[in-house]
């Protein structure tokens, strides 16, 4: 042990980079820790563009994952259209059948209403309703084959309805095919 005074406590030899003078080779570890955090930054606005794009890519499959089990029955719904306008049309011919109604033709034209009845009540039950046809002309629900003069109509109202138009839930499935006033 050593008695002298001055030599109690144990001397620090090391020296902390702080109070090291700046050398050439200082500065560059300045500017490589410089280029670091720019490279980190970098990188974390990749990684928020990437997470924001995936979060983006998630909820967009959702929504379509949403839309493809809400209009599940379209399809289907506009392969059975022509078998409702042929019904439709098979009971005006029966309707427009002049002379005397037979047995066998009162039991087929109740036959066709009640078909037709049971067709519209279950189209009506999966969201599938025909498109109004009065008033005016909507391009967006309707499709106008021919233009009539009409003073009894307005101007682009509809006169006369070809074939009747379905819409599913909000998206047409078919639209009218209507006649429209034109002015003469």
């Amino acid at each position: 042990m050593n008695d002298n005074p001055a030599n109690t406590e144990p001397q620090e030899e090391e020296v902390s980079l702080e109070s090291q003078p700046s050398t050439p080779e200082s500065g560059s570890d300045g500017s490589k820790e410089a280029e670091l955090e720019a490279k980190i930054k970098e990188l974390e606005d990749s990684y928020l563009r990437v997470h924001a794009d995936f979060e983006n890519t998630k909820k967009r499959l959702e929504r379509e994952k949403f839309q493809a089990l809400e209009y599940a029955y379209e399809k289907i719904a506009k392969d059975l259209l022509p078998i409702v306008d042929t019904l439709e049309i098979a009971l005006k011919s029966a309707n427009e059948v002049s002379g005397e109604e037979s047995e066998l033709q009162a039991k087929f034209k109740e036959g066709l209403e009640l078909t037709l009845d049971n067709f519209s009540k279950a189209l009506q039950r999966h969201g599938i309703e025909v498109i109004a046809c009065e008033g005016e002309f909507d391009p967006h629900l309707h499709e106008c084959i021919m233009q009539v003069p009409s003073p009894s109509h307005q101007e682009g109202a509809i006169v006369q309805v070809f074939q009747k138009g379905y819409r599913y839930k909000e998206r047409v499935l078919r639209p009218a095919m209507v006649s429209i006033a034109k002015s003469n």
